[in-house]
């Protein structure tokens, strides 16, 4: 698993590292409406998934905001920002913070994504920040677990895998 710490401190990560190449796992996540949505209900697109510890953190902000002002220049990509915030609670943030572009999903119910994608932070019960790309075959073709939590992910990195990626 990736070595991960959140504020200086090591942290445990649960479930299955996601690794370029592999194919991505199909998980399930709320929309801010409760309803059900899967990775595979954006079959036949690129998708970046971009996961965030909460959306209410500073960091955490910026990285939603970048890539949803991001995918604006970019075709047949969607942005998927996960956390383990109440789906009201994203709700509420997404209409502060005019987020038009990116969609934001719940993983609070059973961390199903977390879980798939190694992304649980067993002691906070949070998700620890990393950004995958997808490809439109369900392919990994980017993955960073994002060592130190409070950091910024590698955008440009994302980007390009994301304007590279069919």
């Amino acid at each position: 698993m990736a070595q991960v710490t959140f504020k200086g401190n090591p942290i445990t990560l649960v479930g299955s590292e996601v690794k370029v190449g592999d194919k991505a796992p199909d998980f399930t996540v709320l929309a801010n409406d409760l309803s059900e949505v899967k990775l595979s209900d954006f079959a036949g697109t690129v998708r970046i998934i971009s996961v965030v510890p909460s959306v209410d953190t500073g960091v955490c902000a910026a990285q939603t905001k970048r890539f949803n002002e991001e995918v604006a220049n970019l075709e047949n990509v969607q942005v998927l920002t996960i956390s383990a915030d109440l789906p009201f609670a994203q709700a509420r943030w997404a209409q502060e913070n005019g987020l038009n572009n990116a969609k934001i999903f719940s993983d609070h119910r059973d961390l199903s994504f977390g879980e798939a994608f190694g992304t649980v932070i067993q002691e906070l019960r949070l998700l620890a920040r990393s950004v995958f790309v997808i490809d439109s075959n369900d392919q990994v073709v980017y993955a960073e677990y994002v060592s130190e939590g409070t950091n910024h992910p590698e955008y440009d990195s994302a980007l390009v895998a994301a304007k590279q990626a069919k």
